[in-house]
């Protein structure tokens, strides 16, 4: 394996000393970048993201063209439910949909959580090719949607502003969700595992509609999960944990076995240390909006968080996935300002 000339990103999961703040941006491999937008046009979604060349030369695209210091495989959050049998269908525009959502014990009991590896296959072969074709010039993320997310998705069938029915079905069936939420983890960590072997340097679990929660039924329902796959992987790769509008939790997840947390906007860099005493590695927290400002705005903006944050332990992204109307000279300009962040200025 070729040694990283780039790991900036594995020293500050380490919590070591780095020069400036790694920076690379969720989403980042995608809608945004024209030569992404020429494969959709082409290829469905499902193909681009079971073909591993299609999946590897998209992960690519933004190394090349944005310089972000490290790679994010492309795929999707939906192929665990996937690969436990539920068909799911991706409509360009509309997002995802699942036919047949879960309702009962039957249908739980129904769900396979066994091989993740070879249902997922063609997510490890875009892996280990991306990391050949990347040839050490940064890490590669691996990741996974975390269980709270994906039982949202398992029992809505599609994307919701509230997540009313998923909830329901937590307070009304709370032992049949914890159920589902069990088989989801024990996939997912066997899944994060074979990332790791396929060439995965570290890996992020994306709790996006954690937030849709309240702090005592986020204890219940997320977090433990959340905790479970950090502990599981802890031995095999860097963990990050992004449950997205979470604050409430920082004291507790910082105390876990991740490396590091991503934070959203909602709160201030000087509050998420406080929170987590800086003994975790902090990933985040500009908003993809302010990408549309003037460049100039873009770099005064990201240098003033990186002085909020402190540039160690400290991972500079985006607070949530960029988004299609982002200029690509913007999402430049927004790594740039970081690579040209001097520390004690």
């Amino acid at each position: 394996m070729s040694q990283l000339q780039n790991d900036l990103l594995l020293k500050a999961l380490r919590k070591e000393k780095v020069e400036r703040p790694p920076v690379w941006m969720m989403r980042q491999a995608g809608r945004y970048l024209p030569d992404y937008i020429k494969l959709r046009n082409k290829y469905d979604f499902f193909t681009r993201v079971q073909t591993p060349e299609l999946a590897t030369a998209i992960t690519l695209q933004p190394v090349d063209q944005v310089g972000v210091d490290a790679a994010i495989i492309f795929s999707d959050i939906l192929v665990i439910p996937q690969a436990m049998g539920l068909e799911v269908l991706m409509e360009e525009g509309k997002g995802p949909s699942l036919p047949k959502t879960i309702m009962t014990q039957q249908d739980v009991d129904a769900l396979n959580t066994e091989n993740a590896a070879e249902h997922l296959k063609y997510v490890l072969d875009a892996l280990s090719l991306t990391k050949k074709e990347l040839n050490g010039r940064v890490p590669l993320i691996g990741f996974a949607g975390a269980p709270w997310t994906l039982l949202c998705y398992m029992i809505e069938g599609k994307g919701s502003k509230t997540w009313d029915k998923a909830k329901q079905f937590a307070y009304t069936e709370p032992k049949l969700a914890h159920s589902l939420l069990q088989k989801i983890t024990t996939i997912t960590i066997e899944y994060l595992k074979a990332q790791v072997r396929a060439g995965a340097d570290t890996v992020q679990v994306f709790d996006s509609w954690a937030g849709s929660l309240s702090p005592a039924d986020f204890k219940q329902f997320a977090q433990p999960y959340l905790l479970q796959i950090a502990d599981a992987l802890k031995d095999d790769a860097p963990v990050i944990l992004f449950p997205k509008g979470t604050w409430y939790a920082l004291k507790e997840l910082s105390e876990s076995s991740a490396s590091g947390i991503g934070i959203d906007w909602t709160i201030t860099p000087q509050v998420a240390r406080q929170l987590t005493n800086n003994n975790i590695t902090l990933q985040g927290n500009f908003d993809p909006a302010k990408l549309l400002a003037p460049i100039p705005q873009i770099k005064q903006w990201v240098k003033e968080m990186i002085d909020d944050f402190g540039a160690q332990n400290y991972i500079a992204n985006l607070g949530h996935g960029i988004t299609p109307n982002v200029p690509v000279d913007h999402a430049k300009a927004f790594v740039e300002a970081v690579k040209e962040y001097k520390t004690g200025n």
